[in-house]
């Protein structure tokens, strides 16, 4: 089934299609968000499931393709700058110590376990390490998401996690840098150095001083803008600068979407953040689609393909659980359980190295499959776990209300 057993009515002409597949994706998205919290359960697990749903695999309404995938890279920019305008830069750089140890632990466990398991199902070296590169990266996308639908972000795990999430980009990039020139019989070490130290020094650049930066230039500028919201425009102009930025040292768009929320955390007026809630609140819906629609069922129609698929996404889970935790256990049992799930998602990223690896000829069609499945169900699956990991029980609850209203009597 595709677009042509909807109704021709929309089909008139092609001018249809890109109005159409926005209504699909995202009507269908805000509908499954609603099911899902209906159930209990986060609405961003609907959203993704609409994804799968109107997908190839399903009903196979629409597939990926180049105008949603911009939609679904910008409602990733848009939702990560906006996650950076609710976190103070001298908050995440307090906790970078344990980050980086979170980052380091949560990097080595899903590369040596994923390409451990690749080896003994007997697969290629050279395809072995790139699974296990392929589980290595966070996709802090999707927690934040989470954490800040739930007003969690202020929490110490969460600013940890955030944090994390940016050294763990830095680090997949170096590994894939090194994966890829190993299957290729070559590696360069100064220009693997080169990459690593300017992605490295633009993270460390714009997150130590980019708010300080930014609480100087924007009331030059905006006393001196006779533009309509000023504030605004230097808000996008810094958040695609910063994202361009990004991608050229070698890091993700989103990462620098972040680090430009980060700047402008101490700058922005209410009227500012509500014009990025806006314009996140309609873009967010087809990255998260987007992961869905990306889902092949048709991959594992060999059983030891869904065996395999099964056991990665094990791995996959555990992996980033016992190494990030055990990062973060200085801090205690709690706060360490909940770094370490909230670290478990691969979203986006897990995909686009299945895909560097596919169009090296080094990934099989089935290891891409089980790859991507990985990356789509670590996504689904961490929501409710981050969740209910962020539920404090009731008596805790209640003691600290008690102990406010002592406080506030006293």
């Amino acid at each position: 089934m595709g677009l042509a057993t909807i109704p021709a009515l929309f089909l008139f002409s092609g001018q249809a299609k890109i109005p159409l597949a926005m209504l699909v994706v995202f009507v269908s998205a805000k509908l499954m968000a609603e099911v899902a919290e209906r159930l209990g359960q986060p609405g961003i697990v609907g959203e993704i499931l609409a994804g799968v749903l109107i997908g190839p695999s399903v009903l196979g309404w629409l597939a990926p393709n180049e105008f949603l995938g911009a939609l679904s890279d910008l409602g990733a920019m848009f939702l990560l700058f906006r996650v950076g305008l609710e976190v103070k830069s001298s908050e995440l750089l307090k906790v970078g110590g344990t980050a980086t140890l979170v980052a380091c632990s949560g990097v080595a466990v899903p590369f040596v376990m994923g390409t451990a398991i690749l080896l003994a199902w007997r697969a290629p070296l050279n395809e072995a390490i790139f699974v296990g590169a392929s589980m290595v990266a966070t996709s802090v996308g999707i927690t934040a998401q989470v954490l800040s639908s739930k007003g969690l972000l202020h929490e110490v795990s969460s600013k940890i996690i955030l944090a994390a999430a940016v050294i763990d980009d830095v680090l997949g990039l170096l590994v894939l840098a090194v994966v890829s020139s190993l299957t290729h019989g070559k590696l360069d070490f100064f220009q693997l150095a080169l990459t690593g130290a300017a992605a490295t020094a633009f993270t460390i650049i714009v997150a130590k001083w980019g708010t300080h930066a930014m609480g100087r230039v924007v009331p030059h500028v905006d006393a001196r803008l006779k533009a309509a919201e000023g504030r605004f425009v230097l808000a996008m102009s810094l958040l695609f600068t910063l994202a361009l930025l990004a991608v050229y040292t070698g890091v993700a768009a989103i990462v620098g979407a972040f680090l430009a929320g980060l700047a402008m955390s101490e700058s922005a007026l209410p009227r500012e953040r509500d014009l990025v809630q806006g314009v996140a609140e309609l873009l967010v819906p087809f990255f998260l689609a987007g992961i869905g629609l990306h889902v092949d069922l048709s991959a594992f129609a060999h059983t030891g393909t869904a065996a395999l698929a099964v056991v990665i996404l094990a791995a996959a889970v555990l992996s980033k659980f016992i190494g990030c935790g055990l990062g973060a256990l200085g801090l205690g049992k709690a706060e360490a359980l909940r770094v370490g799930i909230g670290m478990i998602p691969r979203g986006e990223v897990g995909m686009v190295v299945a895909q560097i690896g596919l169009g090296f000829g080094i990934l099989s069609r089935s290891s891409y499959g089980v790859v991507v499945f990985m990356s789509v169900a670590t996504t689904m699956v961490a929501p409710p776990f981050i969740q209910a990991a962020y539920r404090r029980p009731a008596t805790a609850a209640v003691a600290e209300s008690e102990e406010e209203e002592v406080l506030r009597l006293g």
